[in-house]
């Protein structure tokens, strides 16, 4: 089954999809195995990991395209594709949103931000019209090859309009044609709340740690109608962190002997890879006999 049709009926079930992210393709087999049902290729992240920068709308289309195939390669969940604000007007976001499907993505992510864009928790955040993010919308069903792609819309109206403007927004977007709606940067419980009843389509939470949405459990994301919720950057945050560790522990000690409890082992590194999978090539193919 195309991992589009996957996740459109995953999404029929009552319970809410968590979906961590991923900023590169090994993190995607982890979440796999990890047991979640839904890979979040994260724009933010990317930007992060594979460039070290800010989430400041410094990467191109193909850019990201790249990173995204290898981690809707290295995992058989459906994965929801971050493409920021489709990389440029509506014709560019045809162009995105055909490329993105070729590779057999389940969803993309759209926003309603002005290029250059932004993380949806930084400051300075400007919006094109609602008219304009419609035809983004339209754009983007017109231009996938997949006629079961999700789509969904996010909009920052929050932080530069309010609430009243971003529900208006989400509605306008869903008449466009958007199947699912995030609205980023709630600033509260009450905020958060009042978006599933205002929907005709299953809507988005982003759970940002240290963003301006306050971090509550699924379960009570669940209870207010949310269908999903995303936790885009905790593994790439989770992992520097470690790194950081790792790398105070082998400059203070000149080893890693003493911390060998605190990464993984070299079978379980093998097995996340599948390197017995190749092996078993080998021997197939008369490379190894």
């Amino acid at each position: 089954m195309k991992k589009s049709l996957i996740l459109r009926e995953r999404l029929k079930q009552k319970s809410i999809i968590v979906v961590p992210g991923a900023s590169a393709a090994l993190f995607a087999r982890v979440i796999e195995e990890s047991g979640f049902e839904a890979v979040y290729a994260t724009g933010a992240g990317i930007s992060n990991m594979q460039f070290g920068f800010p989430d400041f709308g410094l990467l191109t289309m193909t850019e990201v395209l790249e990173t995204v195939k290898r981690i809707n390669d290295a995992t058989s969940l459906p994965v929801i594709a971050d493409i920021d604000n489709g990389y440029g007007n509506a014709i560019n976001v045809y162009r995105t949103v055909m490329e993105f499907s070729k590779a057999s993505v389940a969803a993309v992510q759209i926003e309603d931000q002005e290029a250059p864009k932004r993380c949806g928790h930084f400051e300075g955040k400007t919006l094109i019209t609602c008219r304009e993010m419609e035809n983004k919308i339209k754009a983007a069903r017109d231009g996938s090859i997949d006629d079961d792609l999700v789509i969904i819309a996010r909009t920052d109206a929050v932080a530069v309009e309010g609430i009243e403007e971003a529900l208006e927004r989400a509605n306008a977007y869903i008449e466009a044609g958007a199947d699912m709606i995030f609205v980023e940067a709630l600033r509260s419980k009450e905020e958060l709340s009042r978006i599933p009843p205002a929907l005709k389509v299953p809507a988005v939470a982003n759970m940002v740690e240290g963003g301006k949405t306050p971090l509550i459990s699924a379960k009570e994301l669940e209870a207010m109608g949310y269908k999903m919720a995303l936790y885009a950057n905790c593994t790439l945050r989770a992992a520097v962190k470690a790194v950081f560790n790792i790398l105070a522990d082998l400059k203070n000690n000149g080893s890693t002997k003493e911390s060998l409890s605190r990464i993984i082992s070299m079978k379980e590194r093998n097995a996340i890879t599948r390197l017995d999978d190749f092996y078993e090539m080998e021997r197939r193919y008369g490379i190894k006999e």
